[in-house]
């Protein structure tokens, strides 16, 4: 199944169209048709991993670096894991329909606060073919249409998952026109997403910190920032060896090229001395280049000079920058500085430091001992996420299912009238 209408604007106006039938879905529904999804994409494994293959191509004769070709895979093992994610996404509560306000007023009548769906949600996105499911799964879970523009890098992956979902979509007699892209009109699709204001409801970007900062300052339609990973980790005057290895070493090498990976370690100069070296020489081990101040350098060897730009770098690779700071007023002042408000953590035994870690770090995730990759909407129970939203507006942090509706008031009465 192929979408049918011409230009952008026609394709957002039949998303429109068909979200209101997808938003009159009963639960029931919604979660036949998300495995039903899931169903095709894994019965379409080999023309999904034919059509990525073609992107790898293309992606590394283009020169894309090696986190945004790991970004781009789809491997069939990752396929499959796609179709396991929406299969989580299905069986989750469903978010529509949720009373969060019941209350009856002096006069008689009712009133009572509903969860709903948007409506139209859009995504600009970039390398992430997985970011084409997850977010459509979500979308539908919580009776949305969407409509997504996923970079010229995966266009012929996401074609082919588009296709899919839509096929999945008519065989459950579900209006198809709920899933659209605007891939194949290039920037030109992207504008008119970002100006689709009165057709689009809300617009999540997901991608670099120029995309974002592009959508966020040229958009007409509501957006919801997702921001860019400077992620810090705090080792503390009391951080345990053991733990803070593994934790470093872990949000930085399990998945270097995703956001919740660590690009600053920040070292208390009293435990310096005891956890710099062992450190370093684990995470070398591991291929990892450290960029590290003078101090950090004395006590490690083979560690590269730091400069200004590696303390507000989002390496997405296999680099690591390292500063000793005298105590933690010090490190909460850098992140004030150069955080982009994602996540940080801090490695301690010492609960009065870690309670004020959490009260002052003004982050989407803040966390105390655990690794920074866990800032993730499956970890958190959420099946697939949206994105991190690094805003303080409607959402924070990684983005489930109900972040995707919006509320309504209910007003039931018998004849009232204001006097």
């Amino acid at each position: 199944m192929t979408t049918t209408v011409l230009s952008p604007l026609e394709r957002m106006r039949s998303a429109r169209e068909a979200s209101r039938s997808v938003g009159l879905l009963t639960d029931a529904a919604k979660v036949d048709l998300l495995r039903g999804i899931a169903d095709a994409i894994e019965a379409d494994v080999p023309r999904i991993v034919a059509a990525n293959a073609e992107d790898l191509a293309r992606g590394e004769s283009n020169g894309l670096t090696p986190g945004l070709i790991d970004r781009l895979r789809l491997d069939e093992p990752r396929v499959r894991a796609l179709a396991a994610a929406v299969r989580e996404v299905a069986v989750l509560p469903d978010p529509v329909g949720r009373v969060l306000d019941d209350r009856t007023l002096e006069n008689g009548i009712r009133l009572q606060k509903v969860s709903v769906p948007f409506g139209v949600v859009g995504s600009i996105y970039e390398a992430r073919p997985n970011v084409t499911v997850d977010i459509t799964a979500l979308a539908l879970r919580s009776g949305n249409a969407v409509v997504l523009r996923g970079g010229s890098a995966a266009q012929s992956s996401n074609a082919a998952l588009v296709a899919v979902m839509r096929g999945a979509l008519s065989a459950a007699g579900v209006d198809p026109e709920a899933i659209q892209t605007v891939d194949d009109f290039g920037r030109d699709g992207a504008n008119a997403l970002m100006r689709a204001r009165g057709l689009v409801d809300v617009l999540v970007p997901r991608g670099s910190a120029q995309l974002i900062e592009t959508v966020v300052t040229e958009s007409t339609v509501p957006v919801i920032e997702t921001g860019a990973g400077v992620v810090h980790i705090v080792l503390d005057a009391s951080a345990p060896l053991e733990w803070a290895t593994d934790i470093v070493v872990n949000a930085k090498v399990q998945r270097p090229s995703v956001c919740n990976s660590v690009e600053t370690v920040l070292v208390h100069r009293d435990a310096a001395q005891r956890v710099v070296a062992p450190i370093v020489a684990t995470l070398q081990e591991r291929g990892v280049t450290v960029h590290g101040d003078d101090e950090t350098r004395r006590l490690a060897g083979g560690v590269v000079p730091a400069v200004e730009a590696d303390w507000s770098t989002e390496h997405m690779s296999l680099d690591v920058s390292f500063r000793i700071v005298d105590d933690l007023d010090e490190a909460l002042a850098h992140i004030r500085t150069y955080s982009t408000q994602h996540t940080e953590s801090i490695i301690t035994a010492d609960e009065s430091a870690a309670e004020r870690f959490l009260a002052e770090v003004d982050s989407a995730v803040v966390m105390v001992n655990t690794s920074t990759r866990f800032t993730d909407g499956g970890e958190f129970g959420f099946g697939a996420e949206v994105g991190i939203s690094t805003q303080k507006l409607h959402a924070r942090g990684p983005m489930g299912l109900a972040e995707l509706t919006t509320t309504k008031w209910l007003a039931r009465g018998a004849g009232q009238i204001r006097p």
